[in-house]
């Protein structure tokens, strides 16, 4: 299933009035607003938009942040037992940048995003690193493809 067809169904969200006369979608542009609340600038929301294949201008999210900033309540925290973590190379502004994802598989929640300039251990341990200060995941199965150094690097005091 397509990320845009996932948050069309799951996206539970009660804030329409603060986007009466928009022309996107409320649970895109609430996706759009978690990503640059997570740490993403404003430029790498678009470019994860346009993967998603929303073609929106740095300013128009730039308002949704905004005109939203007063009306969301703090990200959830929560304690999963299975998360599915994922990288992906990603071009903002002409530069090749690393996503890095991590989604509880049975809520659909986006727990963690972040972006890098490069990949490897040391990113992918400052991505779990915050993770774990964000969530409980001392007894959570992390799901990944390919890159298993994305958890060789936990470690629960």
């Amino acid at each position: 299933m397509q990320l845009a067809n996932l948050l069309r169904k799951s996206l539970d969200v009660d804030c329409d009035e603060v986007w009466e006369n928009e022309r996107t979608l409320t649970p895109v542009r609430v996706f759009g607003v978690r990503l640059h609340s997570m740490g993403l600038s404003v430029r790498e929301v678009v470019a994860m938009l346009d993967l998603l294949g929303v073609d929106r201008s740095h300013g128009a999210v730039w308002n949704w942040t905004h005109d939203l900033a007063e009306s969301q309540a703090d990200p959830p925290t929560a304690a999963p037992s299975r998360v599915a973590v994922d990288e992906k190379q990603i071009e903002v502004d002409d530069e090749k940048k690393w996503l890095y994802a991590a989604i509880d598989t049975e809520s659909k929640l986006l727990l963690e995003i972040d972006v890098y300039s490069r990949r490897g251990t040391a990113p992918a341990a400052a991505f779990l690193h915050r993770l774990t200060e964000k969530h409980d995941v001392s007894d959570t199965e992390f799901l990944v493809d390919g890159g298993g150094y994305l958890t060789a690097p936990l470690v629960f005091s």
